[in-house]
């Protein structure tokens, strides 16, 4: 069985090159920063959870908020990188993907040296 295609949500502090460059690679993707910038963070989990999609950002306070206030999006891909081009946020998705990250029901992080996986509690 081939699995459903995955759906993306680009926080709006997630680069436009990356969000682009993932548009290009035909990826389904929104970005927020496009259609409804500056809405609060629990509108932008609140909308990956309702069009099912796993959210990319750079914002921890989301992370904080599916731990402790109990929101559960399909999945996070949580940034924290200190020095990287525009693009490259899309290329390590790209990587990720291609490599089969099981981003569905975990919060990945990637830091400048390494990414972990967290289950998202049910």
């Amino acid at each position: 069985m081939i699995p459903p295609e995955l759906r993306w949500l680009a926080d709006e502090n997630f680069p436009v090159p990356s969000f682009r460059l993932l548009e290009q690679h035909g990826w389904d993707i929104t970005h927020v920063g496009l259609f409804d910038a500056g809405i609060p963070d629990t509108t932008v989990l609140q909308y990956a959870i309702a069009e099912n999609r796993i959210l990319l950002t750079f914002d921890s306070d989301l992370g904080t908020l599916i731990f402790r206030d109990g929101y559960r999006p399909p999945g996070l891909v949580y940034f924290r990188l200190t020095d990287y081009l525009p693009d490259e946020p899309g290329q390590f998705m790209l990587t990720m993907k291609a490599n089969n990250w099981p981003f569905v029901g975990n919060l990945c992080v990637v830091d400048d040296d390494t990414k972990r996986i967290r289950p998202i509690p049910i």
